[in-house]
């Protein structure tokens, strides 16, 4: 183990928090076997942690056209593009177990483009993609285009609202130089 800090900040004790907030921690534990650093950080705000959790939940975990498996594409190649240490991390921990493929999980963690992904997936995180590094350039052409290889609006609007939680959560992440836990590292691995 290390004494490296989980992010810049200061954090207050768990013990200051609402009955809501350390049920969801608690949950949290139980579900993964250890508290993820990002809930620790929003002992900050856990108001604003409770209504983000929900709503990345919904986008992630929720009814979609979209696989989680390609939700966690999406966030892993955002990520990437952002160069987020913690989301790269934990998401790309989530994505080797939800597709079974390590070696694929690593290529879109490292560089999507050289992936073997079909054309379909490619266009998908094109466009995420795109709408990370230049949103003003986000076109009706590349609805057009996502349209062609099957995507129904629904899905565009998936692809387009799971991009911007990243790109939030990855800014927030980066801002706070919020590490990611070391067991995220062995998981799924193969």
């Amino acid at each position: 183990m290390t004494d490296e800090p989980l992010t810049w900040l200061q954090l207050p004790p768990e013990s200051s928090l609402g009955e809501e907030a350390r049920a969801l921690f608690d949950k949290a534990r139980a579900n993964v076997g250890f508290l993820p650093n990002v809930f620790a950080v929003y002992t900050l705000r856990p108001d604003h942690m409770l209504r983000w959790i929900k709503l990345f939940n919904a986008i992630m975990r929720g009814d979609s056209p979209l696989t989680p498996a390609e939700r966690e594409m999406i966030g892993v190649a955002v990520s990437a593009e952002n160069r987020c240490l913690y989301c790269l991390v934990s998401h790309g921990a989530e994505l080797r177990q939800l597709t079974g493929d390590p070696v694929l999980a690593e290529q879109i963690a490292f560089d999507y483009r050289r992936a073997p992904l079909d054309e379909r997936t490619r266009a998908m995180l094109d466009y995420a993609v795109k709408l990370t590094r230049t949103p003003v350039a986000c076109s009706k052409d590349d609805i057009e285009r996502l349209r062609s290889l099957g995507l129904t609006d629904e899905a565009i609007f998936d692809i387009a609202e799971t991009a911007a939680m990243f790109n939030f959560t990855n800014r927030l992440a980066s801002a706070t130089g919020m590490m990611p836990n070391r067991e995220y590292y062995g998981q799924a691995q193969g």
